[in-house]
């Protein structure tokens, strides 16, 4: 599997630079974090209504990455994702393969940041026309993500709405369960001096491609062209199915040593808020801007306090360990797998996510 790793200097400034663009951000895209917040605050208030106990007992973890529910002895995690508008990247390239793998990936990589085992996946299309050729390559995109993962198909559903849908949405809802003697893995174990392991990423994933298309251009010519030192075309790096994390959790979730896990997405490594709020989160070690990211944020004068809170730059998943597991936690990712896993960081006392060479700090998650 190629990963997009690799250190190299920080450039002298990523932000804005003369002859540039005006500095990018995630809103002037279109996504605009702290309006969605708002309307997702507006929705939950309106949506308080708690089914008897005989219908199972949810457990309370409020913006973690799944939703878990105790049904008798057993606890299900339930998640549900799309694959956003890297679908436009897929349809301007012609290329639909990736997304099939992602429409996976993105949710069960959420489960494995519970420590949940996936147990099955029911995709859904949405879409103005349904294309044999297209919906061929997605099927073969699915079915990379499922044996990755091993995880079963068990429906799915294609909606044909060409007054709502100009393009092709493709996503899934997934549900995991907890193998005997598992408890889930939330955060809430995250003690100070905690390490915090990263395994790296293939490229973006399916987040941030709102950002990254805006800079890029929408144009194919533009997506076919190489960057400086790449021997693919942008459009190609960009993309890159996202890595599936299913194997790191499995090896790791049963031992008393793992106090924690973080699917870096959507939000960037403002993600680790999620699994602990009595704690700071310092990524000392975390990888500077390299490669496609460092491009993205010379092309598009993109600061970077956005950047990070944006893509993943370079890493796709965080495990939180004690220090004296770390060791082993390390053989074990190697043995599942995820041999390229590196130290990005510890846990100390304070609050929100700190970079100390960038002089960053995020407080929230909106």
């Amino acid at each position: 599997m190629r990963h997009l790793f690799a250190r190299t200097a920080l450039p002298p400034n990523v932000a804005r630079r003369p002859g540039h663009r005006r500095v990018r951000t995630y809103a002037a895209a279109g996504v605009d974090r702290r309006r969605t917040s708002r309307a997702l605050a507006a929705l939950l208030a309106n949506v308080g209504y708690r089914a008897p106990a005989t219908s199972g007992r949810p457990v309370s973890l409020p913006g973690h990455y799944a939703g878990l529910i105790r049904i008798g002895r057993e606890t299900i995690a339930v998640t549900t994702d799309t694959v956003g508008t890297k679908s436009i990247l897929a349809e301007t390239l012609g290329r639909w393969e990736e997304i099939g793998v992602d429409a996976v990936a993105v949710n069960v990589n959420d489960l494995a940041s519970v420590g949940a085992r996936p147990a099955g996946l029911v995709d859904v299309i949405s879409c103005r026309r349904a294309d044999p050729d297209v919906f061929e390559q997605i099927g073969r995109g699915i079915y990379r993500g499922l044996r990755e993962s091993r995880c079963s198909l068990l429906g799915g559903e294609t909606a044909i709405v060409p007054e709502l849908v100009q393009g092709v949405d493709v996503g899934g809802t997934a549900i995991g369960f907890f193998p005997e003697g598992r408890r889930p893995v939330t955060g809430a174990r995250i003690r100070r001096t905690d390490v915090l392991l990263g395994i790296p990423s293939t490229g973006l994933h399916a987040n941030g491609l709102t950002l990254a298309r805006r800079i890029v251009g929408a144009s194919k010519r533009r997506l076919r062209a190489r960057r400086p030192g790449s021997s693919r075309s942008v459009g190609e790096e960009l993309l890159t199915a996202s890595r599936i994390y299913v194997a790191a959790s499995e090896a790791l979730a049963d031992q008393s040593g793992t106090t924690g896990f973080a699917h870096i997405s959507g939000g960037g490594v403002r993600n680790l808020l999620r699994l602990h709020p009595g704690v700071q989160f310092v990524l000392d070690r975390w990888p500077r801007p390299f490669g496609l990211f460092q491009w993205l944020a010379d092309t598009g004068g993109v600061s970077l306090e956005e950047l990070y809170q944006t893509f993943n730059m370079g890493i796709g998943f965080v495990v939180a360990v004690r220090p004296s597991f770390e060791a082993e936690a390390l053989r074990r990712l190697w043995r599942a797998g995820y041999p390229d896993t590196l130290v990005v960081g510890h846990v100390a006392p304070g609050e929100g996510v700190t970079m100390p060479h960038f002089d960053l700090t995020y407080r929230s998650y909106s």
